[in-house]
């Protein structure tokens, strides 16, 4: 059963929706993503198998930036923690973006790791 979508309806439901919320008659669905902490950032740049210069790079933060992460001294703010959540939860598409001489080196490595871990 492959339905096709009405987009135009979907948006016009979309605003009554709104409608109905601002005038006090409807509660709406809300989701908090959990964005990473400090205390996730070491595990998420070694699971991706980068140097701190490397993810710093990345980053667009200074490589003390991170060090600081890293060993909870300081807290990522802002767009920097969603980033974070994407290099957690997608790390592939992190690999993927990364600067050509980075991602080389790592899926090199990131290869390794996995030969090395079904070889257990």
């Amino acid at each position: 059963m492959n339905k096709e979508r009405n987009i135009g309806q979907e948006i016009l439901a979309g605003i009554k929706e709104i409608k109905e919320w601002r005038q006090g008659k409807r509660k709406l669905k809300t989701t908090r993503a959990q964005l990473p902490r400090a205390a996730n950032v070491a595990k998420i740049r070694r699971n991706l198998d980068l140097t701190q210069d490397e993810f710093a790079d990345f980053m667009g933060v200074k490589v003390k930036t991170l060090q600081n992460w890293e060993q909870k001294r300081r807290e990522p703010q802002g767009p920097a923690r969603s980033l974070l959540r994407v290099a957690e939860k997608a790390p592939e598409a992190i690999l993927k973006a990364l600067p050509r001489s980075i991602n080389r080196l790592s899926s090199h490595r990131h290869k390794a790791q996995k030969r090395k871990v079904s070889s257990r």
